[in-house]
């Protein structure tokens, strides 16, 4: 099961849970798993995180591939200004 690590204020959607280990084989099916888990997060994941997968940060990659040891960091989306 890969590591995943949500990072700032995701883990307000979550009861204060911030790493957790998930089966998936992508990150639609990451953020299909935790949202069952935690409703309240889904709607954060949805619209604009970015993931960074063994240290490789994707932007709307929902089918970029997860390996069962991958350490996954889910980032809130931040504005600018």
């Amino acid at each position: 099961m890969a590591h995943v690590s949500l990072i700032g204020n995701l883990r307000q959607f979550t009861g204060g849970v911030s790493e957790l280990e998930v089966e998936a084989a992508n990150v639609r099916q990451l953020f299909a798993r935790l949202g069952e888990r935690f409703p309240a997060l889904l709607p954060h994941l949805e619209t604009g995180s970015a993931v960074a997968i063994d240290g490789q940060i994707y932007q709307d990659a929902l089918f970029a591939e997860i390996g069962p040891d991958s350490d996954v960091h889910i980032l809130p989306q931040i504005a600018g200004g």
